[in-house]
């Protein structure tokens, strides 16, 4: 049982240092350098056929140094899509999906300051009408691999969503590591879409 511990708490340790160099990476890009690889970013999105074929997204609102999702948001809903963002509930540590038609007048700023919908402003959407989940991140690889916020939400929503819906992270591509360290807990994404390029999981 120490041996476990003790791995573990080594995985841990290279996680949270991954986490911290990848942020680092991410916080010295200029304001002008995430907008216009966000708009690069937002482009291949929508050339994605998962993303063309989808009615309903679960997308999340960008916070700090993150790939600016609001304006990607913005255009969807224009587009007709059906936006659905995380509610955080911290006592069941878990994510309610709700749906959003106007951000500007249904968030409000909620777990970490991240905006998210107000509750008797939005309708809670099943998980089963997902057809694409955008999923935030810290670090990925080229698997597919994935490292979130320490939080460990991502990763219990990702199974109740169906085997058919698309997980996708978008992310600047100093967010890439050559293998993110993946524990039992940790699920994998499908699909990565950086400034540069679409990689789909291997």
């Amino acid at each position: 049982m120490a041996g476990r511990s003790s791995h573990t708490e080594d995985i841990k340790a290279i996680k949270s240092e991954i986490r911290r160099k990848v942020i680092a990476a991410r916080n010295a890009l200029s304001i002008e350098e995430r907008i216009a690889k966000s708009a690069a970013i937002m482009e291949r999105l929508f050339e994605l056929a998962n993303f063309l074929e989808a009615k309903t997204v679960l997308f999340y609102m960008n916070s700090g140094s993150e790939v600016i999702t609001s304006d990607i948001i913005r255009k969807s809903i224009e587009f007709g899509k059906n936006i659905v963002l995380p509610s955080y509930n911290l006592e069941k540590s878990k994510i309610i999906p709700l749906k959003v038609q106007d951000p500007d007048r249904d968030l409000r700023p909620g777990f970490r300051e991240i905006l998210e919908p107000i509750p008797n402003r939005s309708k809670q959407i099943p998980f089963d009408q997902i057809d694409l989940a955008i999923v935030p991140g810290t670090a990925f690889d080229e698997r597919g691999g994935r490292m979130g916020y320490g939080e460990g939400f991502y990763d219990r929503l990702i199974p109740c969503l169906e085997a058919t819906t698309r997980k996708v992270a978008l992310a600047f591509e100093c967010q890439f590591v050559p293998q993110v360290p993946m524990e039992s807990t940790d699920r994998y994404i499908d699909i990565i879409i950086t400034e540069d390029r679409t990689i789909y999981k291997i």
